[in-house]
């Protein structure tokens, strides 16, 4: 039986980043490359193609850092808003 593969919808992703990342906040995958037992993304940039660069696979599921698809700087905002709601208060 083969192995299952991690991220298998790694390709063709869309992504966007919390803070600007080389200038710019949304990505999409282009590349997947396994290295043993790692798994690392190319992006690059939606806005600037120029901008590229490699990250481990896993880092994307830090939702401190990444959020999956496309989003609007409201958007961040009311996740961010709804996340300071739902966490307890001291």
């Amino acid at each position: 039986m083969p192995k299952k593969q991690k991220f298998p919808h790694l390709l063709n992703s869309k992504w966007t980043a919390r803070e600007a990342t080389f200038g710019w906040r949304h990505f999409q995958v282009v590349n997947r490359k396994n290295e043993d037992k790692w798994v690392f993304a190319e992006l690059v940039s939606s806005c600037d193609p120029t901008v590229r660069f490699w990250i481990n696979a896993k880092v994307l599921q830090d939702r401190r850092r990444w959020l999956a698809g496309w989003k609007t700087l409201e958007e961040i905002q009311a996740i961010d808003d709804r996340a300071k709601a739902a966490s307890p208060r001291p």
